[in-house]
């Protein structure tokens, strides 16, 4: 498992996406933001259901972590995950199973975690909002991703990256940057990060 630290916007999932193309892993690199995910919803957007577990449930569902078998799920926001689904997360990190909602069977499965937050895990630990073992399943190898007003030599690189980008979507567009130009992007104190950047 990978654990990403850093501010909003510092590139975690860029980083995630990186791990995975390096890794090997021959399944998919799959993705979930689990501050966007209710509550309710969050064990069968993990592990799927099967057909009359609940309401509504007319077919068998998969689930993220079928879905990146052989591959990488990429947890953003892991912080917000609740208590109850921090448990089944757990279980699922210690024996490479999932049961579906509704299931009986545990099905096998062979996933990469790469979990990135925001926020201080050992806050959020302190405060019994988050579970110290899954922490420790979490944190084995650990990033912690500066921001950038404190890596300001790839300023430059990046800016450079997002103009070609540009540059192929508009070919006939005809830009004039100044020094005046560079001189403000290495001034300002970039809050938002590289997302902010490849915005401006």
């Amino acid at each position: 498992s990978v654990l990403l630290l850093g501010e909003t916007g510092t590139g975690k999932e860029l980083l995630a996406r990186a791990i995975h193309k390096q890794s090997g892993r021959e399944g998919r690199f799959v993705a979930l933001n689990c501050g966007a995910v209710p509550e309710s919803l969050i064990d069968d957007e993990l592990f799927g259901h099967v057909r009359g577990s609940f309401a509504g449930a007319t077919r068998d569902k998969r689930g993220l972590f079928r879905n990146a078998d052989g591959g990488t799920l990429f947890l953003d926001e892991i912080g917000t995950i609740p208590m109850p689904a921090q448990q089944r997360l757990l279980r699922t990190l210690q024996e490479h199973t999932v049961r579906p909602v509704g299931g009986a069977d545990e099905i096998d499965v062979d996933v990469r975690i790469v979990a990135a937050t925001n926020e201080s895990l050992d806050e959020a630990i302190e405060e019994g909002r988050f579970r110290e073992d899954l922490f420790f399943r979490l944190d084995v190898f650990r990033f912690e991703i500066p921001p950038l007003r404190e890596r300001p030599e790839d300023i430059i690189h990046l800016f450079g990256v997002f103009l070609k980008r540009l540059r192929r979507r508009h070919p006939d567009a005809d830009w004039t940057l100044t020094d005046d130009f560079f001189d403000a992007l290495m001034k300002f104190d970039w809050p938002g990060n590289v997302r902010q950047l490849e915005h401006v």
